[in-house]
């Protein structure tokens, strides 16, 4: 698959997901310790100042999440993490990403080959940097997470390539 075609099959899933941004409640699913799904429900967004997020997240989390810059490569704590469990939002705790679809990218930031469930996340089109990317964010909080790219591993064949910064690892209970 080539890079434009992958994008021009996201493109309609972005635009359909940026109509909706406003609304005051979003549903995600649910996942207990263990990483079992527990349903799907209906939330309220959250929606904080810029003060209260300064207030709940350090500089590098603020100005990933909430000024949708990047984190350098091979810097992130989770790069390298090969534990079992959930990565979850750093701004509102909503689970985002299972450690059973991370795979080494050799990029410097962690690769996944989709999200932990479709709805938790919200895919836009991104035009910044002279280019046409996706950008992933947090379906709950809005929070920048990274974007995806066309060039992953099976089953999927894309690289969900996310900021450390973004995420909060969970250990999966038993």
């Amino acid at each position: 698959m080539t890079r434009r075609h992958a994008i021009a099959l996201a493109l309609p899933a972005a635009l359909a997901a940026q109509k909706t941004a406003k609304r005051k409640t979003v549903k995600i699913a649910e996942f207990d310790e263990s990483g079992k799904r527990t349903g799907v429900v209906e939330v309220e967004r959250v929606e904080k100042s810029e003060a209260e997020w300064k207030a709940q997240l350090n500089a590098e989390q603020f100005y990933v999440t909430r000024k949708e810059g990047t984190e350098r490569a091979f810097t992130g704590k989770y790069a390298k993490n090969h534990e079992d469990g959930i990565y979850r939002c750093i701004g509102c705790g909503t689970a985002l990403f299972d450690s059973k679809t991370k795979f080494e990218s050799g990029t410097g930031w962690p690769s996944y080959w989709e999200p932990i469930a479709k709805e938790n996340v919200k895919e836009n089109v991104d035009n910044t940097l002279g280019m046409q990317r996706v950008e992933v964010e947090c379906i709950r909080c809005g929070g920048h997470l990274g974007h995806v790219f066309p060039d992953g591993p099976k089953p999927t064949g894309l690289r969900y390539c996310m900021n450390s910064a973004s995420l909060n690892f969970v250990p999966r209970r038993r």
